[in-house]
């Protein structure tokens, strides 16, 4: 419905891309809250913990900032996961001022599990959509995201501001 809806909203020259993209936003931080509920702070672990395992370990400062997380908070968050044994705190060997994030076997063992239940929740998420909808949609997101900074570390877009 939303995507009929687009259509005449853009040839009427407004936009509907900032509703849309809060909404699927705040349905799939709802949906990801209730999947990562056992760990401390839900769905923001499961993010800190889901960059921590499938890329280049980021540093404390840039996880906080792509995440949207004050660093303080980030703080809290990180000692929690760290108490439960599911990220270390590594020395960067480039700056060693700076911390790297690092999961542990177990962390990758919970992201693993928890990926599985993220990758339903979104089929729930865009159950209004066939699965080649689905595929084209998270495929052009990426691209955009991607192309908003193109060869930047994801980490550190955000923290350019």
């Amino acid at each position: 419905m939303a995507a009929s809806m687009s259509a005449p909203a853009r040839a009427a020259g407004r936009s509907t891309l900032g509703w849309s993209l809060t909404a699927l936003l705040r349905e799939w931080k709802a949906l990801v809250s209730a999947a990562a509920a056992e760990l401390p702070h839900g769905e923001r672990s499961y993010q800190v913990l889901s960059a921590s395992v499938h890329e280049e370990p980021p540093t404390q400062a840039a996880l906080a900032a792509r995440l949207g997380i004050d660093r303080t908070v980030m703080t809290y968050v990180l000692d929690e996961l760290e108490s439960a044994g599911l990220i270390e705190r590594r020395q960067d060997p480039s700056d060693r001022r700076a911390r790297r994030i690092v999961a542990t076997e177990r962390g990758r063992a919970v992201v693993a599990d928890l990926d599985a239940r993220v990758l339903e929740a979104e089929d729930q998420l865009l159950s209004g959509l066939d699965a080649q909808q689905r595929e084209t949609l998270c495929g052009l997101l990426e691209h955009a995201a991607s192309g908003a900074a193109p060869g930047d570390d994801r980490c550190a877009v955000v923290a350019r501001g």
